[in-house]
């Protein structure tokens, strides 16, 4: 597994959104982007994850990030768990985790004491010509986003 480096360009997608919308990263070129992948929608750590963006979504916005949120979870299970939370931003839907594999979020880790291959919980901030200002692997879900933001020069 690589993993991206600040400064590098950030891998290009389309993926399809909770409503199966495609969602293309180059789309936002212009406007600063928060892509974070999770393990699976509706676990209490995703949730907590998930609702800390939702909750930072006013200053994020206004700082001119966007935020996407990236699982192997079928679109379908995604409108579930934005409807369920109010999740504020899309949802996509990397089912073959070939994004993930691009963003070096897939990988070996330990679970419950057991070596397994899995979603790498992984935060990036890409600038406005597509590069990488941030690459943070192995995130907590919890105090995760506090951090990002006070890292992104926002009032936590």
């Amino acid at each position: 597994m690589t993993q991206l480096q600040v400064g590098d360009l950030a891998p290009d997608f389309t993926l399809p959104d909770q409503d199966g919308t495609p969602v293309s990263l180059h789309d936002l070129r212009g406007s600063r982007v928060v892509v974070y992948f999770y393990p699976a929608a509706m676990t209490p750590g995703c949730t907590t994850q998930a609702c800390d963006f939702r909750d930072s979504m006013s200053s994020l916005t206004a700082a001119g990030y966007t935020v996407l949120g990236i699982s192997r979870d079928a679109p379908a299970k995604l409108r579930t768990f934005r409807e369920r939370d109010g999740l504020t931003f899309p949802l996509l839907s990397d089912e073959d985790h070939a994004v993930h594999d691009a963003y070096g979020a897939w990988g070996e880790k330990m679970n419950y004491g057991k070596r397994i291959e899995g979603v790498l919980r992984s935060t990036f901030v890409v600038d406005e010509e597509g590069r990488l200002t941030q690459a943070l692997y192995n995130v907590k879900a919890t105090g995760h986003v506090a951090r990002l933001r006070r890292s992104l020069g926002l009032d936590a």
